[in-house]
């Protein structure tokens, strides 16, 4: 795969604040590429550089081959942003507000009706094209300002924090959507989140502190640099724990011990394996790497 966005010594501050600080990172072309970190770490900052919303004080941005301050025009139509503000009329309703948003990129007529039916039967909104938008709720809005995102089928879709404050629901719905614009049109996703099961399933992630990047590499990567494995035991007595000499947490109806690495376990299972009945070994969490790499908790939570 070939880059599609490349971030060369990015500098940008305000006043005394340097919110990035020297950034460089590639992003692949039709990946889910992650950008991780606590509010304040920069990635608003970024994603606005890119977006040509703020002007860098130095550094290098390539979008599509682009020169981002040589070309803007041209990477704009490119870029399709989900800003965490919606950028929306409230008083137009749904149809209004996504016919002015295609006609800005030349949409119109029976081309401009198919994408909005698309869009509305991917994101299940058809029964909403007539409400007025600030009559709909924080789930229904996000879902519009995804598809006037995506109304005229942008190379690359940019999410900056889209999901904080969602329902469940939603929030599977529009990672449903993407899932499938992924597949059927090669859409690249720049996702900036502080939910750590989203950064999970990024095929790479860049971890971002006070403007700086502390670690990147996907996720697997992570995982194995920052954070060991954990063997689940069912059924085990604290004593068998204790008696392994290892750190682990006493669970309801199992104990989870933590190993160093894969091979850590394997030896673990050779030498005693009279303990090894019902058991099972994952890595380690996002919020174990994070944690790791900048020494703060997330913001958001983890299951993976």
């Amino acid at each position: 795969m070939k880059n599609i966005i490349e971030v060369r010594d990015l500098h940008k501050s305000f006043g005394d604040v340097y919110a990035v600080q020297g950034i460089s990172f590639d992003v692949r072309e039709g990946e889910l590429f992650a950008f991780l970190g606590v509010n304040g770490a920069g990635k608003s900052t970024t994603i606005n550089i890119l977006c040509g919303e703020l002007k860098k004080d130095s550094g290098t941005v390539t979008i599509c081959g682009k020169d981002a301050d040589k070309s803007r025009t041209e990477i704009k139509a490119a870029l399709g942003v989900v800003f965490q503000s919606s950028a929306l009329d409230a008083p137009l309703t749904v149809l209004e507000n996504l016919k002015s948003r295609g006609a800005l990129y030349g949409l119109t007529g029976k081309a401009l009706k198919e994408r909005i039916d698309t869009l509305a039967h991917l994101l299940d909104f058809s029964d909403l094209l007539a409400r007025p938008l600030g009559k709909l709720s924080g789930g229904q809005r996000r879902r519009i300002d995804i598809a006037r995102a995506l109304i005229h089928s942008p190379k690359i879709l940019i999410l900056d924090e889209p999901t904080t404050g969602l329902d469940p629901q939603t929030r599977q719905t529009l990672w449903r959507v993407i899932s499938t614009l992924r597949r059927e049109e090669n859409l690249t996703v720049f996702l900036t989140t502080h939910y750590m099961e989203e950064a999970a399933d990024a095929d790479y992630v860049v971890i971002l502190d006070t403007g700086k990047i502390c670690a990147q590499g996907s996720p697997l990567e992570l995982k194995n640099a920052y954070s060991g494995d954990y063997i689940t035991f069912y059924g085990m007595t604290e004593e068998d724990a204790k008696a392994l000499d290892l750190p682990y947490t006493v669970l309801r109806g199992a104990v989870r011990v933590a190993v160093a690495d894969t091979k850590s376990a394997t030896d673990l299972i050779c030498s005693r394996p009279e303990l090894f009945r019902d058991y099972e070994i994952t890595k380690g969490k996002m919020d174990d790497i994070f944690l790791a790499v900048t020494g703060k908790q997330s913001e958001g939570g983890d299951d993976k």
